[in-house]
């Protein structure tokens, strides 16, 4: 019988429903939104690495303002995602934390540089594209 996949399809809408307060659109974020709650306090607010609990690390948090000016004036993209993301190969090696599932999500065609329009999380390159806002002249 076909009624049991619209049955299941129409108890799956009102559960999912339930979870969405009514009449409120989803949460919209932005990147400088997401630099601000996941990054800032670390980072500073300009991203110089001058954050409220910068001062409780061993190690002082990466300048994020000087990054374009350490890559020969081009803002690294490729790598700033991937460290962002967790897959820059230090996973548990460092004090910066993996925040691929607080990226998950929507994607959207992004090429990072290298020519190929590859499917990202949209935080992700909304989170990339304030980080380049940040870079001192």
């Amino acid at each position: 019988m076909r009624i049991l996949p619209l049955v299941t399809a129409l108890g799956m809408s009102v559960l999912l429903s339930a979870c969405v307060e009514y009449g409120k659109p989803p949460e919209k974020t932005t990147g400088a939104q997401d630099y601000n709650d996941y990054c800032a306090a670390c980072h500073g607010p300009t991203g110089q690495g001058d954050g409220g609990t910068a001062g409780t690390f061993a190690k002082k948090p990466a300048d994020l303002s000087t990054l374009a000016a350490r890559n020969k004036g081009t803002f690294p993209t490729t790598k700033v995602m991937a460290q962002i993301w967790g897959y820059a190969g230090k996973k548990g090696k460092g004090v910066m934390p993996d925040f691929a599932p607080l990226l998950e999500g929507d994607t959207v065609p992004y090429d990072g540089g290298d020519g190929i329009a590859t499917p990202t999380p949209i935080r992700l390159v909304e989170l990339a594209e304030y980080l380049k806002t940040l870079q001192v002249k």
